[in-house]
């Protein structure tokens, strides 16, 4: 059964109904402040904003975790409350990059059993696109929400989990970074370059059009059907290079109406903090 996970800049074009709460995402791994100052100069009206590293993210450990952990309960249901998110809130996350940050929210909510989770298909471009009103300024003054999830470990996997796939030919991964990264020819974040053996490259700009909104749900499982080879999605393991992008995977399954896979959250950059982790091409001797 398809569950909406979608919704479009148009649907608010006569009524932005104040039963939706927007949750501007806008982050730039190259300069983390770049989101909140684009937030300043223009956002939807009454969004709040979501800082990749501060709300959507546990500690990073040097050498233990990947650059984006997945924040303990307590952390994730307070960062939630934080933004004004209630149990019956319908949250709405964009960003400007066809949701690829966006994503992270909308999984963390699906993580936490929120259902009444969205992401803006198209995202910031799409609302502007639309002529619909801007905001510009300060964040509004938030009342705290009572949002309460619940973890639903099922959804994610950890690198004991990765390694079993690795022996277990009814399962596989799917690396959701881009070619060049998955190959090992450039590596522009993480000091180490390749991918895991045996994973299956499926960048997840390619879930998307030429205008930044996601694939139609037919085209989607066409692609995941053709790509993963006879795999069932929920057999499959989503990473990136820090969780992050590699929810944009789940998302697009949901939206295509397969079952998800689990979100290897660590990713790339926690794989590679252990020596003793298989990598492809093989690391130096």
């Amino acid at each position: 059964m398809t569950r909406r996970t979608l919704v479009q800049a148009t649907n608010f074009s006569e009524d932005p109904s104040p039963d939706w709460l927007f949750i501007d995402c806008r982050f730039s791994l190259a300069d983390p402040e770049k989101g909140f100052r684009d937030y300043l100069e223009g956002h939807i009206p009454g969004a709040r904003y979501a800082h990749l590293d501060l709300d959507l993210s546990g500690t990073m450990v040097p050498g233990a975790t990947g650059r984006h952990p997945l924040p303990k309960l307590k952390e994730m249901n307070a960062a939630m409350r934080k933004l004004g998110i209630h149990r019956e809130s319908k949250v709405v996350a964009y960003d400007d990059c066809g949701g690829a940050i966006a994503a992270r929210l909308w999984w963390l909510l699906y993580y936490l059993g929120h259902e009444d989770a969205y992401v803006l298909d198209g995202g910031w471009q799409q609302w502007r696109a639309a002529g619909l009103p801007i905001q510009n300024g300060e964040e509004p003054e938030v009342e705290p929400g009572n949002f309460a999830g619940f973890a639903q470990p099922e959804l994610v996997a950890d690198a004991l989990d990765v390694l079993a796939v690795l022996e277990d030919p009814t399962r596989t991964l799917i690396d959701a970074r881009a070619a060049a990264r998955y190959n090992g020819e450039e590596e522009p974040i993480d000091p180490v370059a390749g991918h895991i053996p045996g994973a299956v490259n499926l960048p997840f700009r390619d879930n998307l059009d030429d205008a930044l909104c996601f694939l139609p749900a037919d085209a989607l499982r066409q692609r995941y059907q053709e790509h993963l080879a006879g795999f069932e999605t929920q057999q499959c393991i989503a990473y990136c290079g820090s969780g992050v992008t590699a929810a944009h995977h789940v998302l697009a399954m949901v939206t295509a109406g397969l079952c998800p896979c689990k979100l290897y959250v660590g990713s790339w950059s926690e794989w590679i903090t252990d020596p003793g982790r298989p990598i492809a091409p093989a690391r130096d001797a």
